[in-house]
């Protein structure tokens, strides 16, 4: 009995956790296999102390997500020619697994070793941002970096710490992906808003690669128009300079109007058709008439 109390109650934490997506995914046709991987709340010392290590203070919404559960995974697979295909993957690391991107210097490396923080442009170089654009992170001290999801290898969801300085505890963190050329792609202010866009994505491959000036490769792009139509559509690569998608651009008062007959000649028209015949072949025979007297 409390068996059964307790795998009910964590089917409705499960429930709130996804957002009611696993329904969704196993009601479209071809995906089998929707795992997700139960896992118990983080501790709040566990918190303390990669705020303590880290010397950042965690975001509101990322904390509470890890007082609920130390992590999320969940997986969903298709079924192609009877052999189970995995293809979505929604994942947030663990607490543990929240590591910085860049590795502190070993002792045992080279002076003039090269490193990320090579990349980097000069600050006479560097873009200020926008409102648009806002700035992109720094692979050196002025920014702290953390992976929040691998993706698959295809890059990397990072939550990242902006204008540091060192000795000073950073507060105020964006999501953002840092795709396989190490270019900076802004995804979201908020760990929140970013939870969602990876559940209405479903985890679909490269789905990140959306928010790119390239866009997601074209296998990426099937898999995408398969399992998630709307929100395919609604890219800009996807639609016409006024703005229109040409997602579903068939016009039925068009596309099923019968073929146009010619319309029939009235009866005045032919009435007028026989008096003008009338009056020619009268005029024929008078001209003949005329003709024979002359």
């Amino acid at each position: 009995m409390e068996a059964l109390k307790e795998s009910i109650a964590f089917k409705g934490v499960a429930e709130r956790l996804t957002l009611g997506i696993t329904r969704i995914l196993e009601n479209m046709p071809g995906v089998v296999d929707v795992r997700f991987a139960e896992r118990e709340p983080a501790e709040k010392r566990s918190l303390l102390s990669w705020e303590q290590k880290n010397n950042c203070i965690l975001p509101e919404d990322l904390r509470d997500f890890y007082l609920t559960t130390d992590g999320f995974t969940l997986t969903w697979s298709v079924k192609l020619d009877n052999e189970c295909v995995p293809l979505g993957c929604m994942m947030v690391n663990s607490v543990a697994r929240l590591c910085p991107l860049l590795q502190p210097v070993s002792i045992f490396s080279l002076p003039n070793a090269p490193s990320l923080a090579d990349l980097d442009w000069d600050e006479s170089d560097a873009q200020d941002g926008s409102e648009s654009s806002p700035a992109a992170p720094h692979f050196d001290s002025r920014s702290r970096i953390f992976e929040l999801d691998s993706s698959g290898g295809n890059g990397k969801v990072c939550l990242i710490y902006k204008n540091c300085t060192p000795g000073i505890v950073a507060q105020q963190s964006e999501i953002w992906f840092l795709d396989r050329s190490l270019c900076w792609h802004f995804l979201t202010a908020t760990f929140t808003s970013y939870y969602r866009l990876m559940i209405t994505h479903l985890g679909l491959p490269e789905w990140q690669y959306t928010f790119t000036p390239y866009g997601p490769s074209p296998q990426a792009k099937q898999w995408a128009s398969l399992y998630q139509p709307l929100t395919l559509s609604s890219e800009p690569s996807l639609a016409d300079p006024a703005g229109d998608s040409y997602f579903n651009k068939l016009d039925p008062t068009r596309a099923f109007r019968g073929k146009v007959k010619a319309p029939a000649p009235k009866k005045k028209q032919s009435a007028q058709c026989s008096s003008a015949g009338n009056s020619a072949k009268s005029q024929g025979s008078t001209g003949r008439q005329s003709g024979a007297k002359r």
